[in-house]
């Protein structure tokens, strides 16, 4: 394992307090936030490519304007969690360290951030089946700094606790019901992306934040949509597994159950590898055989047909959840936009909102192609907004709530 040196980070230590984790299933994501109020984010970066050739180191330093990108070679999850742990070990701000955030994708029935103790973490291990994917990785975090900074308090952040007030008959999966008994039920997930945008709602004062219908579609390489009514959750599209609901970048979203026992009939195809294609072969990049990547798809539409074919497809998903949440709502007050294809790019954005004027969405385009807060025009119903999401933020404001460490923001 190549181990990078010190980035040569030379800002006062004491300006760094606390570390958010977001670790996915092929990526880490990493900030330090200040002990200023606001929180202010001054360092940051991630490792992607995990487990795969060309894997990355890159980071900046908000503070002192250094960046950095390097390639490094890492054999498995175990080698990115350590490289990680050195290189911060390494800078100078860390030393500094109060506290550590992390995303945990799966929270069963928390329902909230809770402090991570040794129960916890053993029901972590415990739930590991529920989410293959992103649970080791995110366990062998929480442990590598438990062993390395043991004094310092670690919190989870749970992305399903966000979901938890949704209604039981939108948990309830129809399977016979002794499943529910072993915890198979829908759960969601982008929680603290969607906590985030409805605290961003409140804060400019949009009054469906608190007492209306809302729906916010976390729309990037994995995406999905939720329906909120008076601040809380009533539905999502992705239930059991992140894999399911909308087409995503390599996730397949939901599927005919049938065509499980179809491919292990016709190709003899196993558990694991139907696991593997609907995460990692399908969506976006298994339509179109091109690329995961929506931008890539745009730029070559025209002239492939697959490419075509894979958009069209991700905007008329989007605009039939729309269209599912508006009727379990009742209405809708307020649409929001968010992560990476929802946030930029205004040609999805006008297609999945093209025919929704019966339900009052309407756009700008002139504000749309200028990725503006507010693209719905003055006269329109439904107030349709671009805000740019972040879990880390969501992470670290979590982390000083529960820990009630206010007092180090005014320090």
């Amino acid at each position: 394992m190549n181990k990078p040196t010190n980035g040569d980070i030379e800002e006062d230590r004491e300006l760094y307090s606390f570390l958010t984790i977001n670790g996915g299933s092929s990526s880490i994501r990493f900030a330090l936030y200040g002990a200023d109020r606001p929180l202010r984010r001054r360092l940051h970066g991630k490792v992607d490519r995990i487990g795969q050739s060309g894997t990355n180191l890159t980071f900046t330093d908000t503070t002192g304007g250094q960046s950095d990108a390097r390639t490094i070679e890492l054999g498995d999850q175990g080698s990115a969690v350590a490289l990680l742990a050195d290189w911060l070990d390494a800078q100078p701000a860390f030393a500094s360290l109060k506290a550590v955030g992390h995303r945990v994708v799966h929270g069963m029935t928390h329902n909230k951030p809770e402090r991570i103790t040794p129960e916890l973490l053993d029901e972590l291990h415990r739930i590991t089946p529920y989410d293959p994917d992103h649970l080791p990785l995110e366990i062998e975090l929480i442990e590598a700094f438990r062993q390395r900074h043991p004094a310092v308090p670690q919190v989870a952040c749970f992305d399903t606790a966000f979901h938890r007030t949704m209604p039981r008959v939108a948990t309830l999966l129809p399977i016979p019901r002794r499943y529910e008994a072993a915890g198979v039920r829908r759960y969601g997930f982008h929680g603290l992306s969607y906590k985030f945008l409805m605290e961003e709602l409140e804060r400019l004062g949009d009054p469906a934040a608190t007492g209306g219908s809302v729906i916010l579609a976390h729309l990037g390489n994995g995406a999905s949509l939720a329906a909120v009514r008076d601040g809380k959750s009533i539905d999502t599209s992705m239930g059991f597994t992140p894999t399911s609901g909308l087409m995503m970048g390599s996730r397949s979203g939901d599927l005919d159950p049938g065509l499980v026992s179809y491919l292990a009939r016709t190709e003899k195809m196993d558990a694991p590898q139907f696991q593997d294609m609907v995460n990692r072969a399908s969506g976006l990049l298994g339509v179109s055989e091109l690329s995961s990547d929506l931008r890539d798809l745009l730029a070559q539409e025209a002239d492939d047909v697959r490419a075509a074919e894979a958009v069209a497809m991700f905007c008329y998903q989007a605009k039939k959840w729309i269209g599912s949440f508006a009727a379990a709502l009742g209405g809708l007050d307020t649409l929001v936009f968010a992560g990476g294809i929802g946030e930029n790019a205004p040609v999805i954005r006008q297609r999945i909102c093209e025919g929704l004027g019966f339900l009052g969405i309407e756009i700008d385009h002139s504000s749309n192609a200028k990725n503006a807060p507010l693209i719905s025009p003055g006269s329109g119903r439904v107030t349709v907004r671009i805000i740019h999401t972040d879990e880390e933020l969501m992470i670290a404001k979590s982390v000083v709530r529960l820990l009630d460490l206010t007092s180090l923001q005014e320090a």
